[in-house]
């Protein structure tokens, strides 16, 4: 299985709760209007399901469950950036206040998306 310390597991396991909490403050920051709220609960969903799954990921049973864990943290890290993305440019949030959140987003795609195909690689050597 991963072979990752317990040092990085929390690490990303602080960082991928730290994103759901300043996901659900953005929420309750947002305009009472149809568009922001519809818009701002998927982000919410996904935002803290980062969280969750990476949570569930750390207690995988195998590389194969573990795979498939951090491909639903990609998922949804990745569709975070989507509803942050809707967000702005819909003019509900401005650039300048999303920055840092959809950079962070963008970072965690990356990192769920570099851990994927180790794990996949791996796979693929225990069984050519």
């Amino acid at each position: 299985m991963a072979e990752y310390t317990n040092e990085r597991y929390d690490e990303l396991k602080s960082r991928t709760k730290a994103f759901g909490f300043r996901a659900i403050r953005l929420w309750q920051s947002l305009p009472p209007r149809t568009d922001a709220q519809v818009i701002g609960k998927q982000l919410l969903r996904c935002a803290t399901s980062v969280a969750a799954n990476y949570r569930a990921a750390c207690l995988a049973k195998s590389d194969r469950d573990l795979l498939n864990k951090i491909k639903i943290c990609q998922e949804e890290a990745d569709e975070s950036t989507l509803w942050l993305e809707y967000l702005q440019e819909a003019n509900i949030v401005s650039a300048k206040a999303l920055a840092s959140l959809l950079d962070e987003s963008k970072q965690l795609t990356s990192i769920m998306t570099a851990s994927s195909i180790t794990i996949s690689r791996r796979l693929k050597q225990i069984n050519p």
